[in-house]
């Protein structure tokens, strides 16, 4: 059984996201657990997420998950718009919860933090290749 969208797919945020994860070197999107995922062989950043309170999930829809450095992750997880999604967390990937007042430089950046994480090296190269 396919699980429901669970994001908005008409959001201004999701909108966004989409056209920073898609930039980037042989991206696709696809749903996945009712979410938007961007992907190369392995998924690099997810739209919208939950945490689980109290034993209900709060969700979370205008946030992109991402798989920063250990060391990123620390940091970000002290600020309050982050949070350790429900079932991703444990692996080290964070939430940041986004509107129209978020720094899109760097979310754009924490994306391509986790794309070099989990993309193949050949498409990162392709990624630091120069342009022109």
């Amino acid at each position: 059984m396919a699980h429901p969208l669970v994001v908005d797919p008409h959001s201004p945020v999701l909108a966004r996201v989409r056209a920073v994860c898609l930039a980037l070197p042989a991206s696709a999107e696809k749903t996945s657990h009712g979410h938007p995922a961007f992907f190369t062989v392995k998924v690099f950043a997810y739209v919208g997420a939950s945490v689980k309170v109290d034993g209900t999930y709060a969700q979370h829809p205008d946030a992109v998950v991402v798989k920063p450095h250990p060391d990123e992750a620390r940091a970000l997880l002290e600020q309050p718009r982050c949070f350790r999604p429900a079932y991703l967390g444990p692996a080290g990937w964070v939430g940041v919860d986004l509107d129209d007042d978020s720094d899109w430089v760097e979310v754009a950046e924490l994306v391509e933090e986790s794309y070099r994480a989990t993309a193949p090296r050949a498409l990162v190269a392709r990624l630091d290749a120069p342009r022109g």
